[in-house]
């Protein structure tokens, strides 16, 4: 086996789960993580990060920012959320449940500005370091810190907002 073959099977779930999660499409994830593969094994010099796995979450997120901005340059071009997320083994009313709670949830990382919600979801999804996440984002260590603490504020008052609904309307 070679190393890119080594780092591929070691990461490339990673990529594809952090992909997801930045822009909530299974389809796009999946070409997120083809072409950070493709980047990363096309890329000239020596890598500057401090962990392969924020290299490619690097890469990664690059990729995606410029989707963005290609998107933005064509209207209408919007990803949409995939709505069969549900997991087909669960009860059909667990599965409604569970539907309705990770469109909200998603809607909430969604809302976030996407820098925010990078360093967000690198540190609890990905458990990766303020200092790896600096170095991966090119954001500072202290820029890093602060955005996480608003992104989990902010995701901490949409949760009471959501609670406060849900008792209004029962």
């Amino acid at each position: 086996m070679t190393e890119f073959e080594a780092l591929y099977r070691r990461y490339a779930q990673d990529v594809y789960r952090f992909s997801f999660y930045l822009c909530g499409e299974h389809g796009a994830a999946e070409d997120i993580t083809s072409e950070t593969f493709v980047r990363a094994w096309n890329a000239s010099g020596e890598i500057r990060a401090a962990t392969a796995k924020a290299y490619l979450f690097a890469i990664a997120r690059n990729y995606y920012l410029g989707t963005l901005r290609r998107a933005r340059a064509r209207p209408g071009s919007h990803l949409e959320l995939d709505e069969r997320l549900a997991d087909p083994a669960t009860r059909p009313d667990q599965a409604a449940e569970g539907k309705v709670e990770l469109g909200r949830v998603m809607a909430a990382l969604e809302s976030l500005p996407e820098a925010d919600r990078t360093v967000l979801l690198l540190r609890a999804r990905e458990e990766m370091t303020y200092e790896e996440i600096a170095q991966a984002t090119g954001l500072s260590l202290a820029a890093v810190k602060i955005k996480i603490h608003r992104a989990r504020l902010r995701l901490v008052r949409w949760r009471a907002e959501q609670r406060e609904k849900e008792g209004e309307n029962t």
